[in-house]
């Protein structure tokens, strides 16, 4: 039986997918189009089992990645920084000092490990918490779809 959700997915969304699919086989949960504060959004922010967060930004495209001017700003938010792109991405666009993972919508493969740079003890917190906050929101939401907002979503 054919996927027929895969149709109405943009190309980053497809990415993010298999992103998704292959960290769970590494013990990594996800949430995609995740914000760690106002103004950032990451396409996948994931949750390893020892408390690592990893940010996944996914490029289907050259002009995605060059009209994307905020992506340094998520450093400061995990513990690795990855890109996700297809395998016929122009990969030499990509920052030196990032990782690289080749996904489609199926699975992901990592090329290139990122390297770590720890969140401090507060900010894993906080983000951590963040992270299950917006995880639960969003379960209930899908369970309850005419759920009002909480007052702190509506802002």
């Amino acid at each position: 039986m054919e996927d027929t959700s895969l149709i109405t997915m943009q190309p980053g969304q497809l990415l993010a997918r298999g992103v998704s699919r292959h960290l769970r086989s590494h013990g990594y949960v996800s949430i995609e189009e995740f914000v760690p504060t106002r103004g950032l959004r990451v396409d996948v922010m994931a949750l390893g089992p020892k408390g690592e967060l990893w940010v996944i930004e996914c490029k289907s495209s050259r002009a995605d990645f060059q009209t994307d001017t905020k992506w340094q700003g998520y450093l400061e938010w995990c513990d690795r920084y990855f890109w996700a792109v297809d395998t016929e991405f122009p990969t030499d666009l990509l920052p030196e000092g990032t990782g690289l993972i080749f996904a489609d919508a199926y699975d992901a493969e990592i090329i290139r490990m990122a390297p770590e740079d720890k969140l401090a003890p507060a900010r894993r917190k906080k983000m951590i918490q963040k992270f299950a906050t917006d995880a639960a929101r969003r379960l209930h939401r899908y369970r309850d779809p005419k759920l009002a907002p909480m007052p702190e979503e509506s802002s």
